[in-house]
């Protein structure tokens, strides 16, 4: 309701950087390559190709989002989350010096460059929440709220068990 009561704001996209990336040639993707390579059991060679995105750019979120859920798993122990952590931590940082401190506009979810800053957002929200920092986290899924009101990720469901204080561990989600 509050989203709803604040108005129309201004939408914007993000510039993606993608070191490497030709867009004459698709398959010079370093994100795609990278998931390849972790899909099909090439763990190393694919921190490999993210590691280099990363030298080359630290501004690759996808890299820093990607590197982190590669981490993070399905169900993940303390020092995983925390490990995790920092790679989110690092593309939201990097991402919101993008935005400026009081940027109160829109970042929807159907522009695509836009994905790389939200996933990172997201993630960094769930391992807050997996490590019990639930005011960390609430904080995050609210703000994830105002930036992509159409919430394609899901951010509602996460603040609603957050606010109960419900366990990341004991989610249904």
């Amino acid at each position: 309701k509050p989203i709803i009561a604040a108005g129309p704001r201004p939408s914007f996209e993000m510039e993606q950087i993608l070191p490497g990336f030709n867009p004459k040639d698709m398959d010079s993707d370093p994100i795609g390559q990278a998931v390849d390579l972790y899909d099909d059991g090439e763990i190393d060679e694919a921190h490999k190709v993210l590691h280099k995105c990363l030298e080359e750019d630290l501004r690759a979120l996808d890299a820093h989002a990607h590197l982190g859920n590669w981490i993070f798993g399905e169900t993940p122990r303390k020092w995983e989350a925390e490990l995790a952590q920092r790679h989110y931590a690092a593309g939201v940082a990097i991402g919101e010096l993008s935005l400026g401190h009081d940027f109160k506009g829109l970042l929807p979810w159907n522009r695509i460059n836009n994905r790389p800053f939200l996933r990172c957002l997201h993630a960094l929200g769930l391992s807050a929440w997996a490590l019990g920092d639930f005011p960390a986290a609430e904080k995050i899924f609210t703000r994830m709220l105002w930036l992509n009101p159409s919430d394609n990720q899901g951010a509602r469901f996460c603040l609603e068990e957050v606010k109960a204080k419900v366990k990341f561990e004991d989610s249904e989600l």
